[in-house]
């Protein structure tokens, strides 16, 4: 994570915004966040129109004051380019900064996120901006990485944007040609004669709402989708190649948002010196949810710790329900994050906002203005926890996974995008199905993208892999030759990377390793379902029914109605010293905890350990030792039999495998492994 021998515990702190607050209060948030146990701030988030209040003029007097308080109280700083919302004159004088929507109007000053990434008058006064801050405060020990923008997101269609895409096709095309095949132009007579002819594909071109944003052209839109991310990411890389120049000690991030489609992280992440992310479930999500996207941001850096800057300490002001945290959620959900590789604990924000539309979102401090509150009370004792009971004794540790599921934004893009078999097509859902089974079932997961090695994976699951890209195929083929065993599902092997169907039969590609051949494929209404049994069990079969042949694979089920009946629904094949299993439906939760757990019992893949439903279970190893992380999300009190010796770390006990640990409600405990100690 941030590397740096300044840090020597978790630290435990988040957004600050005392700019926006007459500076009689700041003294007396330094006494609060001290007395909370807070270390970090993350400062100058957006401040660019108090720093830059006109072309010419730059102005860091008050954030100079800030810097200088903080530094003095002792706090660490994760410090902020403030880029993320440019001032109303930049839009006033230069109108090719703002953005034009999907629908063709191009929006007024306003909102923020609300630039052109590829306007050239953004990118200038960005670069600039970043320069004189990291020129500012380049020797202040105190700052621990830079924090450039914030929360990349949202689509530009300008024509600056129009420009920058046909210049980003000519380099990775050649030719126009080579576009008019990807793209496969020949239909509706499409096709382009000169670069010129390009359009962004959007509602007044290829793209067109039907409960979502469906297209036409399914090679434009993704490659479009392509290369607005391309765009955002080359902006971040502006800022930092100039942070990097400028203080080549201090780590450059910025900050993620777990399944955001718009973005793909996986290509964005190997430009960050680590990844950090802020964690918002809405209230009615599931903890297996909550979790998955910690592993994918886990997985973004081949497992390496990551960075929970932002989460809320009570609740969230932007959901269309805006529950409260429950007493001790806020801690539990804190400790799911270590326990899935965060080495930081932060949150947005400190005090909270007098006016806009985050002034009800939660925060340490209150509008009340004192400490004499119960959210208060909960991030001063976990404060205290991280500070004398955590310290370092987690930093930098691991997890040892043997399965993995496959997590790609080409493939999330190219299957919403498709004109069929259905939209209720929905990648993460699906990618979700899997995921959760083994969180029950308490087993460890990594999320890996299509660049990740397979080799030290008993079990590969890739969900819907729609778009089988060049080579992955063959990845895939020598992973089971060699003893792997993969599975994959419905609509899967249909296309290459550019949605062009791969011909000769479905799935593709991936034909001979799972040894079936997919003749059509049945899109059920939400009202109509089919079904199959499993270990005598009835299991549904809705959205997607394959309807498939055997070419060497073993049925495992069959459908048991429709024209259809009695066709394989689940499929096992044996391919070289591997298994590959498909199927070819959606189905319910029931099925996928069944299935998987035969399968890992098949393939003598453990779980961390035996534990009830509702007990949230991982694994933790670095010099320390191993350390067993259990979380309770339920409502009642659980009891988990310890299968080592150890010691939970928050309360002192000690306990002998075979001893009971008793979790209450919202309760955790982190055990460290008697024994795992490296000397």
């Amino acid at each position: 994570m941030i590397e740096t021998d300044k840090i020597k515990k978790i630290l435990y702190g988040g957004d600050y915004n005392p700019e926006q607050w007459p500076e009689e209060v700041w003294e007396e948030d330094m006494r609060m966040l001290k007395l909370a146990n807070i270390d970090i701030l993350t400062l100058n988030v957006f401040n660019w129109a108090m720093l830059q209040p006109d072309e010419d003029t730059y102005d860091f007097s008050k954030l100079d004051k800030i810097m200088k308080l903080v530094r003095d109280n002792g706090f660490k700083v994760f410090m902020a380019t403030s880029t993320g919302a440019h001032p109303a004159w930049m839009a006033r004088k230069h109108p090719d900064i703002l953005r034009t929507q999907a629908n063709g109007v191009r929006r007024k000053y306003g909102r923020r996120h609300n630039a052109c990434p590829n306007s050239p008058t953004y990118r200038k006064y960005a670069a600039a901006l970043t320069e004189k801050i990291a020129m500012r405060y380049a020797d202040y020990d105190n700052i621990v990485a830079w924090h450039v923008s914030n929360e990349y997101g949202g689509i530009c269609y300008c024509e600056n944007c129009e420009k920058k895409f046909r210049e980003w096709l000519q380099k990775k095309y050649q030719t126009i040609d080579a576009v008019n095949h990807a793209w496969n132009m020949n239909f509706w007579s499409h096709t382009l004669y000169d670069w010129e002819d390009i359009v962004a594909p959007s509602l007044i071109t290829e793209e067109f709402e039907n409960d979502g944003l469906r297209t036409t052209f399914q090679g434009i839109s993704l490659d479009y989708a392509r290369f607005n991310s391309d765009s955002m990411l080359e902006c971040y890389k502006i800022e930092k190649e100039i942070l990097t120049k400028i203080t080549p000690h201090i780590p450059v991030t910025t900050n993620f948002m777990g399944m955001f489609k718009t973005l793909d992280y996986q290509k964005w992440s190997k430009e960050l010196d680590f990844v950090g992310w802020d964690n918002y479930p809405e209230y009615n999500d599931e903890p297996a949810e909550i979790a998955m996207r910690h592993d994918l941001m886990r997985g973004l850096k081949q497992g390496k710790p990551f960075a929970l800057l932002e989460q809320t300490p009570s609740v969230n002001n932007w959901h269309a329900i805006c529950k409260l945290k429950r007493p001790g959620v806020m801690r539990l959900w804190s400790y799911q994050a270590v326990a899935h590789g965060a080495d930081t604990v932060m949150f947005f924000q400190m005090r909270r906002s007098l006016g806009a539309c985050e002034k009800f979102h939660g925060a340490v401090i209150d509008h009340v203005g004192h400490e004499d509150t119960r959210v208060f009370r909960e991030i001063e004792d976990m404060g205290l926890e991280l500070q004398d009971k955590m310290k370092d004794l987690t930093l930098g540790s691991r997890m040892d996974s043997k399965i993995a599921i496959l997590f790609d934004w080409d493939n999330w893009w190219a299957s919403e995008f498709s004109a069929g078999p259905s939209k209720s097509i929905n990648y993460p859902k699906e990618v979700k199905q899997y995921y959760k089974a083994l969180y029950n079932l308490h087993h460890s997961v990594d999320m890996i993208s299509v660049e990740d090695d397979l080799s030290e994976y008993q079990l590969v699951i890739a969900p819907l892999l729609y778009m089988c890209k060049e080579g992955y195929d063959e990845k895939i083929r020598e992973y089971v030759k060699n003893g792997g065993t993969f599975l994959t599902t419905y609509f899967s092997g249909y296309v290459d990377e550019h949605d062009l169907v791969v011909t000769g039969g479905y799935p593709g590609k991936l034909r001979d390793i799972l040894g079936i051949w997919v003749e059509e494929i049945d899109a059920l209404p939400e009202e109509e379902s089919n079904s199959f049994y499993y270990k005598g069990k009835t299991h549904p079969a809705y959205l997607a029914c394959d309807l498939m042949h055997l070419e060497g694979a073993e049925e495992l089920c069959s459908y048991n109605s429709d024209f259809y009946m009695g066709m394989p629904v689940v499929t096992k094949n044996r391919y070289g010293n591997g298994l590959a299993y498909y199927v070819g439906t959606r189905t319910d939760e029931s099925f996928y905890r069944d299935f998987l757990q035969a399968i890992c019992e098949e393939l003598d893949i453990k779980p961390v350990i035996q534990a009830p439903e509702g007990i949230e279970a991982t694994l933790r190893k670095n010099k320390n030792g191993e350390f067993l992380f259990l979380l309770n999300h339920t409502k009642e009190p659980f009891l988990v039999k310890m299968e080592k010796d150890g010691k939970n770390i928050l309360t002192g006990c000690s306990y002998r495998a075979g001893d009971p640990i008793v979790l209450k409600e919202a309760d955790v405990a982190i055990i460290q492994m008697i024994g795992s100690e490296e000397s």
